[in-house]
């Protein structure tokens, strides 16, 4: 957690986590994704056929680490470092046992574009692998859904005129807000598993000057899938209807994951790695801390959860092993 990792600034801490990784014994590599920065895979010398993941990056800005009695603070305390160094403690307790059919990846980018996802995705190892464990916070229960994520911009073009003569001008900002407010209106799918679709206005910018009429706007959104994203597209594209430029960002589809019984579950709202791992077996998604601390100020982790999410990922990974390639005992 000392080493500051936000998206596009990994390089260092996967440098670090492979050299640590190595001298547990690992086979590693460092899967460049774009310059400086890599995804690190480490195996054992057997089949993989379960792998513990999770990402490197986190958001800015960088919050050094602290401790007291009962909690880890800091940037990457529950997303998503605390979640490497249960999964490294878990793996580890797991050989020792003698369980060897183990590899791990860790990603660049989940933050953002999940670039390092969609590398890992045409790797090797992903064909041996039967089951991902994935790792975000979500207090330890076992995730058997999440929703999917579009992200996109609306562009909006203007005429820029004065401020004392509006007439001779067209405002773009007004243009966009007429655009915004018919987006928060509309009526957005609900699911019986995901729950219902949100959308969020995440930046809004435009204009040069107050006693400038703004000749151009932009927005981004960020909308949170239950329901496959063509749908979504046609409902804002309808919505929208020509009135602004639409450019989109990236699309991740809502996610159904494997359930093992014994283990309390829950359907997340939020969107991992997991869509762009579809080369790596039956996904499941488990982590200590709350998603309601990540991207927080006061980012933190109990010790007690880190504590129960070794012994989660031990039993899980002990139960996937237990059965064959079918799925069946």
């Amino acid at each position: 957690m000392g080493i500051p990792s936000p998206s596009g600034e990994e390089g260092e801490v996967g440098r670090f986590l492979a050299s640590y990784l190595e001298g547990l014994g690992y086979q590693v590599e460092l899967q460049e994704v774009a310059p400086g920065r890599a995804n690190v895979l480490a195996r054992t010398r057997a089949r993989a056929r379960v792998v513990l993941s999770t990402h490197m990056d986190t958001v800015p800005p960088h919050i050094a680490p602290s401790e007291d009695a009962t909690h880890i603070r800091g940037r990457g305390a529950c997303d998503a470092k605390g979640i490497i160094a249960a999964q490294l403690t878990a793996a580890e307790r797991l050989r020792e046992e003698g369980v060897e059919e183990l590899g791990l990846l860790y990603t660049v980018d989940e933050e953002l574009g999940s670039l390092g996802a969609r590398a890992a995705n045409a790797h090797a190892l992903g064909q041996e692998c039967e089951y991902l464990i994935n790792g975000e916070p979500t207090e330890n229960r076992l995730a058997v859904g999440s929703k999917g994520s579009l992200r996109l911009k609306l562009l909006t073009d203007g005429r820029a005129a004065h401020s004392a003569y509006p007439e001779n001008g067209e405002s773009a900002i007004e243009k966009m807000l007429d655009v915004l407010a018919d987006l928060r209106a509309a009526e957005w799918p609900r699911d019986e598993f995901f729950g219902e679709t949100t959308c969020n206005v995440g930046t809004l910018q435009g204009g040069t000057r107050p006693n400038v009429i703004p000749a151009g706007a932009e927005a981004q959104l960020q909308i949170r899938l239950v329901t496959p994203s063509a749908d979504i597209r046609e409902i804002l594209e309808k919505v929208v209807a020509g009135r602004a430029r639409v450019e989109y960002m990236s699309a991740a589809e809502p996610v159904r994951m494997h359930a093992v019984e014994g283990f309390e579950q829950e359907v997340v709202r939020f969107t991992t790695d997991i869509p762009y791992l579809s080369s790596w077996g039956k996904p499941l998604l488990l982590g200590p801390g709350s998603i309601l601390d990540a991207h927080t100020d006061g980012e933190r982790v109990s010790k007690r959860e880190l504590e129960e999410a070794v012994e989660f990922y031990v039993r899980l990974v002990k139960s996937l092993l237990s059965k064959d390639v079918g799925g069946r005992e």
